[in-house]
């Protein structure tokens, strides 16, 4: 596949931050059996990859805007480019010694995002999607699940845990979805959720309470590989609704319905 000089650039600076975080999972394995554990460091690796991708980013473009998850928001001087990056999307994961984390790193061009990366270190799987150019694993073209009913489907989600979102309304929304479906996953990496839409792996996912570096890159590589993606009303507000639903045509339909349904009176 023929990349363009920024997608190079956001590829480069996902290695090396997915290079970093590498050595630091290697390390998380040793500290698990501490009384302290490995959180600290964690938080630390977390910054330190933030960093090598903030640093290889605005190097090639330093006007462009910067939204990370473990920084203050920069405007840039350029006003309609901004990276959106989550250095460590997985947190808990990689915490706890589980090899499904990666770094996500999205471009958005006023307001749409034109191009994202999504790497896995510990599977050393690279996703990559520029806006007409297609979707690619690993330079291999992927493409949405052509399943056309749910029943037929593996669908992830998010699952909300202590201290977070509407525990209630989620296990409403999860009964809905395991009586119409072959099975629910929970990865615990939301990019990582949505590239796997991307490439097949699974045929749909829905989760609320997210944040756009949760997203951004995720969204449109499911887009260039013929998905389709909506906020769980349905319109295109993902970013504001802070919730993803996603799959092929027919399948985001059938699970944005599903979710959707209304609570049962008692």
């Amino acid at each position: 596949m023929a990349r363009s000089a920024l997608l190079n650039v956001m590829v480069q600076a996902a290695l090396k931050a997915g290079k970093s975080l590498s050595r630091d999972f290697g390390e998380v394995q040793n500290l698990q059996v501490s009384v302290k554990g490995p959180s600290d460091f964690v938080s630390q690796a977390d910054l330190k990859a933030e960093k090598i991708v903030y640093d290889e980013l605005m190097k090639a473009r330093p006007t462009y805007g910067f939204l990370g998850e473990e920084s203050q928001e920069e405007k840039g001087t350029d006003g309609s480019h901004r990276w959106i990056v989550d250095p460590l999307d997985g947190t808990t994961n990689f915490l706890h010694g589980i090899p499904q984390f990666a770094v996500s790193i999205a471009l958005e061009r006023n307001g749409e995002i034109v191009a994202g990366v999504i790497f896995n270190p510990a599977t050393d799987e690279l996703f990559t999607a520029e806006k007409g150019g297609g979707a690619f694993l690993n330079d291999r073209r992927i493409r949405v699940a052509a399943r056309r009913v749910l029943s037929d489907c593996v669908i992830g989600s998010g699952v909300p845990h202590l201290g977070r979102g509407n525990h209630g309304k989620f296990l409403v929304e999860l009964r809905h979805v395991m009586g119409e479906v072959a099975g629910v996953r929970r990865f615990g990496a939301a990019a990582l959720d949505l590239a796997y839409v991307a490439a097949g792996r699974l045929d749909g996912f829905w989760e609320v309470d997210l944040s756009p570096w949760d997203i951004a890159a995720g969204l449109i590589l499911i887009r260039e590989a013929g998905g389709f993606t909506s906020s769980m009303s349905g319109g295109t507000d993902i970013f504001d609704h802070r919730s993803v639903v996603a799959g092929n045509e027919l399948i985001h339909k059938q699970l944005l319905e599903v979710v959707n349904r209304p609570i049962p009176s008692r």
